[in-house]
């Protein structure tokens, strides 16, 4: 995809001058890091702005991409799809006596909201994300959540500037370099199940779960879910799916001990 120079720089020149500077040195600083340079500078500027920025930048003009947009959220949709079809294939290339029920698992493990948010955080991400001042202040699973979009959305991005091979080496490099953890820790394990042998052992009683919010437009729908042990609810969770949520929820019941 080519972009302007002109369209590149009306972005940038729309930004107050010391916001210029320290989004640039930001940026600058997380290409250095990951060892991906740009080549169009707005893609990149785009996945890390977030869709709340947006809302309190009124008074601003924000000028689209076309087929992107001015936020994140379809370059996170590219994201999501590019790395799910890299970390299929090579675990598909990985394991080849592993059936498909645990390959599912394994993907799921290394794709969810904690393992992406953590290695965004990693990478910096928080350091270059543009964020309303409420989302700026969200720690734990919901950061999480918006450090793993950022991550997919700078795939999506990558993708688009440089093509499949150069999203396939940062993948690989980021994220598949994780696999062998995942594995190795049985983090890939069915957290649901875990967590009602856990239950049942401790308590008696088969946790349930119920969705408590749903957020996000149709593509990039966010659910909370909370697992309950009777009348009392022990933790919640975060995923693009209530499935996914579901999973997390549970996975931090078992973390937490309850």
């Amino acid at each position: 995809m080519r972009i302007s120079a002109l369209l590149l720089m009306q972005q940038y020149m729309r930004m107050s001058p010391l916001k210029r500077q320290e989004q640039s040195a930001a940026l600058a600083a997380f290409e250095k890091r990951v060892g991906v340079t740009f080549k169009n500078k707005a893609l990149l500027r785009v996945a890390v702005t977030h869709r709340s920025y947006l809302n309190e930048a009124r008074s601003a003009k924000f000028d689209a991409i076309p087929g992107v947009g001015i936020h994140n959220e379809r370059l996170e949709f590219l994201g999501d799809a590019v790395i799910e079809l890299v970390v299929t294939d090579h675990l598909f290339k990985k394991y080849p006596d592993v059936d498909e029920g645990a390959l599912t698992s394994y993907r799921a493990a290394l794709v969810n909201a904690q393992i992406l948010g953590g290695i965004s955080e990693s990478l910096g991400m928080n350091e270059c994300l543009l964020l309303s001042r409420g989302e700026a202040r969200d720690t734990g699973r919901a950061r999480a959540t918006i450090l793993a979009n950022a991550i997919e959305a700078v795939t999506g991005a990558l993708y688009l500037d440089q093509g499949y091979q150069a999203a396939e080496a940062f993948i690989a490099q980021h994220i598949l370099s994780h696999v062998d953890e995942v594995v190795r820790r049985g983090l890939w394990r069915d957290a649901k199940s875990a967590y009602q042998e856990f239950a049942q052992a401790k308590y008696g009683v088969t946790p349930s779960y119920k969705t408590v919010k749903t957020e996000g437009p149709d593509h990039a729908r966010e659910f909370t879910v909370a697992v309950s042990v009777g009348d009392v609810t022990v933790a919640e969770g975060v995923g693009k799916s209530k499935q996914e949520a579901e999973q997390a929820a549970a996975q931090r019941a078992l973390d937490e001990g309850k």
